[in-house]
């Protein structure tokens, strides 16, 4: 198989990469990673990259603010099987008004794409439960960036 590359017009200033193995429990009965565990490696990646922002659930929740997510994309493109090595990525391709995250999910030996995805999540204020519809200055803090 030939290798394949990002479509994302240019790699995010902000993204995250982890490497995992597929284990047994991800399969279903046809030997091939259910479609609802690429969920949780989607969550796997996000963690890793909101931590590397210093903005990771615990400090969203310290700073006031909930994010839930509101939005979520996922295609399937080859099956992940039992014992493959993966690369997955998440790459922070919007945060002005919420923050939109876009994956790849890769075979980590020949580059194949296997899955595409994004998030979407809003800022919801913990105090009031009202979402905002702007991103709260915190983080444009925590991007480096000065706010809207």
């Amino acid at each position: 198989m030939h290798k394949v590359r990002s479509k994302t017009a240019a790699a995010s200033r902000w993204h995250a990469e982890v490497q995992m193995q597929v284990q047994f429990f991800d399969l279903d009965p046809m030997e091939i990673v259910w479609h609802g565990r690429y969920v949780k490696y989607l969550e796997v990646v996000r963690c890793a990259l909101l931590d590397s922002i210093g903005y990771n659930y615990v400090e969203m929740k310290a700073s006031g603010y909930a994010w839930p997510v509101i939005d979520m994309h996922l295609r399937y493109v080859a099956p992940a099987t039992f014992g493959q090595r993966l690369i997955l990525r998440a790459d922070l391709v919007e945060w002005e008004d919420r923050l939109k995250i876009e994956y790849l999910v890769t075979d980590s030996v020949t580059g194949q794409r296997l899955n595409r995805a994004s998030t979407t999540q809003v800022a919801v204020d913990i105090a009031s439960g009202e979402m905002c519809f702007a991103s709260p200055p915190v983080l444009f803090e925590k991007l480096g960036l000065t706010s809207v």
